[in-house]
């Protein structure tokens, strides 16, 4: 009997071990990453703009800001005070941006109201809103220049 035959892989180029392949592994799954975290991000922020003054002085027609969704599954209750999006009882597809007056966690309703109250159409006129009309919370403000910058914003943030 004679000796062993081994045969040993081929680490041509391409092939599953070649140095040139594994190189590329970290590249593909920091693509991947990248890809999976834009879809997550796409899901978890919106953007909308301001058009009134109901806000006023916290935010102004032209504001551009960034909304953090509310997770699938349980919803959380927003805090009194927090700026929060949140769906136009009177037409749906709109969103309005209003501050968390009031939460009833027993009927499942908040009172949003704006900032300015003569300028501001909001829980006083519609009524409470059900939680799940919240969009999300106000995380920050992108636009426009000079005015930009992360939430929260106090009623009074803009008092000396």
């Amino acid at each position: 009997m004679g000796p062993a035959l081994v045969t040993l892989p081929s680490h041509g180029p391409g092939t599953p071990g070649s140095p040139r392949r594994r190189r590329w592994r970290p590249i593909a799954l920091a693509a991947w990453c990248a890809t999976v975290l834009a879809v997550l991000a796409g899901r978890a922020l919106q953007r909308v703009e301001v058009s009134g003054r109901s806000m006023a002085p916290t935010f102004l027609p032209g504001d551009r800001l960034v909304v953090l969704r509310r997770p699938l599954g349980t919803t959380p209750w927003p805090e009194v005070g927090a700026v929060v999006a949140v769906r136009d009882p009177r037409e749906r597809t709109r969103t309005l941006v209003k501050r968390v007056a009031r939460v009833d966690r027993a009927a499942g309703t908040l009172e949003v109201v704006g900032d300015d109250p003569a300028a501001s159409t909001d829980s006083r006129e519609f009524g409470p809103v059900p939680l799940d009309s919240v969009v999300g919370r106000i995380v920050y403000r992108y636009g426009p220049a000079g005015r930009t910058g992360p939430g929260p914003w106090p009623r009074d943030y803009d008092q000396p």
